[in-house]
């Protein structure tokens, strides 16, 4: 089976944590995702504060954006992410959208749009995500999402809803 493509491709992954120090996850994880073989960063956003989007009765979140320039398939991508969730300490356990040590997503990869059981891309409901999108805005501001449309339109049709990003 192969795991690496012949030519690099672009990819956009989410970054979001709420337990067990948030920041502190975050930074690592963008450290961790650097360091895989086959994987570049390109950009990483400012860190955003943001509501829980699931269940209310959980700590708030903190959210970022990382850009990269990578050889990697996307389910080897997906699987490698996964890796560094456990890693740190992430347990697939309980409700949807729960609290977690670390979420990490293939938001975009590429002009590319599947949908396949284990990876949407792009991601599902990321037009609705101001936690996505506007980190996504801030490295990406001439993006064209594929099949959602570029950036700018899809950021006009998002409001903030209690966004705000940290200093």
């Amino acid at each position: 089976m192969k795991y690496t493509a012949s030519v690099s491709t672009v990819a956009y992954i989410g970054l979001g944590s709420n337990l067990e120090q948030p920041v502190a996850q975050i930074t690592s994880a963008r450290t961790a995702i650097a360091l895989l073989t086959g994987v570049k960063e390109l950009a990483f956003s400012s860190l955003y504060h943001s509501l829980p989007m699931g269940p209310q009765d959980q700590p708030d979140y903190v959210n970022a954006v990382m850009g990269v320039k990578t050889n990697l398939l996307p389910m080897a991508l997906l699987r490698s992410l996964q890796a560094i969730e456990n890693d740190q300490g992430r347990l697939r356990i309980g409700e949807r959208w729960g609290a977690r040590t670390l979420d990490l997503d293939v938001l975009i990869y590429g002009e590319q749009e599947f949908d396949v059981p284990d990876l949407t891309v792009p991601h599902k409901g990321l037009e609705e995500r101001s936690f996505v999108l506007y980190p996504l805005f801030e490295i990406a501001p001439q993006l064209r999402v594929p099949g959602k449309g570029f950036i700018t339109d899809l950021i006009a049709k998002c409001p903030l809803a209690g966004l705000r990003r940290m200093d």
